[in-house]
């Protein structure tokens, strides 16, 4: 299962016949499956990417993006396994993917280009430091979920699997060192998030198609893939402040951005209008590994890929 996340893009804007990503939006688009009525869960980016791993809802902290590296401080426990309180760097007893997985004996990997060391993250309560780019170096630190949770972070797990995106390629050469479930996060120009961007670069979307359309392509013809893999490529919001409608089970507070699936089992140019949102992501790719649903993922009635999905016939 491999997951490309990017940026701050609506639904129009992305997969309409004016996109200026026409690789994503016509090239791959005839390839998978577009699910039409995917929803980011809030604003702003934190969240959401806190969301894909955890099933956890917002706070505010999250909202405004963590500028400082903050503990999150619990005042108490509420109904789909939601801690309530505020902060950003979660407690170890709130649990994520990435643990199921390794407590399943799957593996995984955060794939972030431009970290510059593994598992980088500022100290506990202080400023974050990449929350905006610098020639050579575009990380963002809201853009790693996994080092939001002590569970992660506090364990040698932290420094093995959240790597710099520069590893995924030599990961892909076989199916035994591709993980189970790889999670990438390309740089805040690649991902479309600046525009311009601080080396000279476009960067909004044009930026972002640029470079799918030199990865995507080593994804799709690795071993892994080719076995039994899925790719999603989504985004983390919409633009300003949408949201979509509110009977989706999680909220759609992020606004409506659509998400591309790929698989050998899913077929070419073909769409779902099923409601998804990010909790839905975090619940399919439990389903997939046989993993209990976390949070939200676990709410009734929230949608997973079906049949709308997997649709080859194979």
């Amino acid at each position: 299962m491999f997951v490309i996340n990017l940026e701050n893009k609506g639904y129009d804007k992305v997969w309409g016949p004016n996109s200026s990503a026409p690789y994503l939006s016509k090239t791959l688009r005839a390839q998978g499956v577009l699910l039409s009525e995917y929803y980011g869960t809030a604003h702003n980016s934190a969240a959401d990417y806190i969301a894909q791993i955890s099933g956890q809802a917002s706070n505010d902290m999250t909202r405004h993006d963590c500028p400082t590296y903050a503990p999150f401080r619990q005042t108490g426990t509420a109904e789909h396994g939601q801690v309530q309180g505020n902060g950003c760097v979660y407690p170890a007893a709130v649990p994520t993917v990435a643990g199921q997985l390794t407590a399943a004996g799957k593996t995984w990997k955060g794939y972030m280009e431009d970290m510059g060391t593994p598992c980088q993250h500022p100290a506990l309560d202080s400023k974050d430091d990449h929350q905006g780019a610098k020639v050579g170096d575009q990380y963002a630190t809201r853009h790693n979920p996994f080092v939001y949770f002590e569970a992660i972070t506090s364990s040698p797990d932290c420094r093995k699997n959240v790597v710099n995106f520069s590893n995924l390629a030599s990961d892909l050469t076989s199916i035994a060192t591709t993980p189970n479930l790889s999670y990438i996060s390309p740089n805040l120009c690649n991902d479309g998030h600046d525009a311009p961007c601080v080396d000279g670069s476009p960067g909004g979307l044009e930026s972002a198609d640029a470079w799918l359309q030199q990865q995507v392509p080593v994804i799709l013809s690795s071993p892994a893939y080719q076995q039994d893999g899925m790719l999603v490529i989504t985004f983390d919001e919409a633009e300003g402040n949408a949201a979509g409608p509110s009977n989706v089970v999680g909220g759609t507070a992020g606004g409506r951005i659509g998400a591309l699936t790929l698989s050998p089992f899913t077929k070419g140019g073909t769409t779902s209008a099923t409601p998804y949102n990010h909790y839905s992501l975090l619940a399919s790719i439990e389903d997939i590994f046989s993993l209990p649903r976390l949070g939200y993922a676990g709410a009734p009635g929230v949608n997973c890929f079906g049949n709308d999905v997997f649709n080859s016939g194979a």
